[in-house]
């Protein structure tokens, strides 16, 4: 980058001087380009999105019907609607595979290469991937409360509680994207998606999302209430009006955990990811 194209686009981090508003003006420009482009591939493959969609319905449908009848509510209670805010947050969780596969398959390619060697802000590429997955999470949410309502989910203390309960949802998710752009970025390549399936999936599972952790064994239940994921779970359901009785310190201040796991996870991984970005081909 030529000396007259970084006095437009930011400072030389040696030189120790401070970013300018236009910096700023070009950073957010440039992510907004860089979110244009995700979202430009996933108008060009519906079919894939439509999927990914409805994948999370399927397994709603297939735990609630074939399975809803063997399992015992906490309290008493239809499990159809007792799942549904465990599987807002299971979408959100998933969600992960879906940055990382992105990010490593650009790192894969080259596309990452040629973004570092353009003249734009460091922080674009990840933050243009990290709000284009925001908005495709926002569209799951709807999806699911759809299908959430077909089988019974109600929200019943109000909308105000229901909209804090999907911005926590929210708030999970974007914990999550930059522990998925991270991973993806110092991933060898997209196949690693595989490792990344072997480790959300039980994870997310190891939670109060589709069973009540005071189920499991003593020392299971214990470590699933203090998942990230439940935390956000049981908010929900309090949030929502079906709250389950019961369950440790963490389960008992849910709303407050539900608020500090995910800000704990990105206060970690959003400056890992832009450090990493920034480190490429070093």
């Amino acid at each position: 980058m030529s000396e007259a194209n970084r006095g437009v686009w930011g400072v030389v981090p040696s030189q120790g001087k401070r970013v300018s508003v236009q910096t700023m003006r070009w950073a957010v420009a440039d992510g907004r380009t860089l979110t244009g482009r995700a979202l430009a591939h996933w108008a060009r493959q519906p079919g894939e999105v439509v999927l990914g969609l409805l994948f999370p319905v399927m397994v709603v449908l297939m735990m609630g019907y074939l399975f809803g009848g063997q399992m015992d509510v906490p309290g008493g209670g239809n499990y159809r609607a007792f799942i549904v805010p465990g599987m807002f947050a299971l979408t959100m969780a998933f969600g992960v595979e879906t940055t990382f596969a992105a990010v490593a398959s650009d790192a894969a390619k080259g596309v990452t290469d040629r973004f570092r060697s353009m003249a734009m802000s460091p922080s674009a590429v990840v933050v243009g991937r990290a709000t284009a997955d925001m908005l495709h999470s926002v569209v799951a949410l709807a999806v699911m409360a759809a299908c959430g309502v077909l089988i019974g989910w109600r929200v019943h203390d109000g909308a105000g509680k229901a909209l804090a309960g999907l911005g926590l949802l929210l708030l999970l998710r974007f914990s999550l994207v930059w522990l998925g752009v991270y991973l993806g970025l110092i991933a060898k390549g997209p196949e690693s998606v595989m490792a990344i399936q072997v480790l959300v999936w039980p994870i997310g599972f190891l939670s109060s999302a589709m069973v009540a952790p005071s189920t499991m064994p003593g020392w299971l239940g214990a470590v699933a209430e203090w998942n990230p994921m439940s935390a956000t779970v049981t908010a929900c359901r309090e949030l929502f009006g079906a709250p389950v009785t019961g369950g440790s310190w963490a389960a008992q201040h849910s709303v407050l955990m539900a608020v500090v796991w995910p800000l704990v996870i990105a206060a970690v991984f959003v400056p890992l990811s832009v450090r990493r970005y920034r480190a490429l081909g070093r």
